[in-house]
C-alpha cells in the first residue's frame, strides 16, 4: 500500500496500482481479496514486433519482472525467458485475453 495524505492507494506486487486513495480497512480488504493468484494466471507479452506471446510470471522483484513462453508444462520444449521492467507496464504485459 502507498499512504497519501488521510488514505492509502492498493499496488499488487507488479507495480500496479489497484485502487484510487482509499481507506486502511478497504486497502486491507482489497488485498486480501487480490491474494496472489494473479501471479499464476496466464499473461500476454508484446514482443518487439507487436505480436503477442502467451506468457507465465517467474519472478517478481523491484528489479523487474521474468516472464517464460507458456509451454503448457511440456519438459522437452525450449524455455524461453524475457524480462520485463518494474513496474510491469499494461501495454507491455497483461492478463491473458484482456484487450486494450
Amino acid at each position: 500500500m502507498q499512504p497519501t495524505e488521510d488514505e492509502f492507494i492498493v499496488v499488487d506486487l507488479l507495480g500496479r496500482q489497484r485502487t484510487e486513495p482509499v481507506d486502511w480497512i478497504t486497502a486491507e480488504e482489497t488485498l486480501d481479496g487480490l491474494g496472489l493468484t494473479y501471479l499464476a494466471d496466464p499473461y500476454e507479452l508484446r514482443l518487439d514486433s507487436g505480436s503477442w506471446l502467451r506468457v507465465r510470471i517467474t519472478e517478481v522483484s523491484t528489479d523487474g519482472v521474468r516472464v517464460k513462453k507458456d509451454d503448457w508444462g511440456d519438459v522437452n520444449a525450449p524455455e524461453l525467458y524475457y524480462s520485463v521492467p518494474f513496474p510491469a507496464d499494461e501495454n507491455l504485459l497483461r492478463p491473458l485475453g484482456e484487450r486494450a
